[in-house]
């Protein structure tokens, strides 16, 4: 393979690599998988509701079931298939985190416990977690000084 190229080589594998989307397609699909992931989501609030739970342990069951089967599908590799379809639709709700730390899960533990998946199981939430905690922290501050 040549690694030299000039600019002409490389600005016509940019142009194929970069190909845009048909974003009037992607987008809905993407809003009718949210949309029915948050359907799944309050029919089961209503079914832990039937079933006696309380508003509170309802809500904390809805969360746990959704993580599961988030978690089972990416075991069985049907959450990608999904995902490819529904892009953000899958991303954006507690499932696509439930897929983002049960992937690598899946991908390192080939590697041991402890250096593949206990090292690199938060690779891909790990930054969901630190800017979604920073961004409350300046939150709260902002908020704390400037509007109570």
């Amino acid at each position: 393979m040549d690694i030299n190229l000039s600019k002409a080589q490389y600005s016509e594998m940019y142009k194929e690599a970069s190909k845009g989307t048909k974003w009037w397609v992607t987008i809905p699909k993407a809003f009718l998988f949210g949309g029915l992931i948050c359907v799944i989501g309050q029919s089961l609030m209503d079914m832990y509701l039937y079933l006696g739970l309380s508003k509170d342990n309802a809500s904390m069951s809805v969360s746990i079931t959704l993580i599961f089967l988030s978690a089972l599908l990416t075991g069985l590799g049907w959450y990608d298939r999904i995902a490819k379809h529904a892009g953000a639709g899958t991303l954006v709700p507690i499932t696509g985190f439930a897929n983002s730390v049960a992937a690598p899960a899946l991908e390192f533990k080939t590697e041991g416990y402890i250096l593949g998946l206990g090292a690199k199981i938060f690779i891909i939430s790990g930054p969901v977690i630190l800017y979604g905690t920073l961004a409350s922290v300046l939150y709260g501050l902002i908020y704390y000084l400037f509007l109570r």
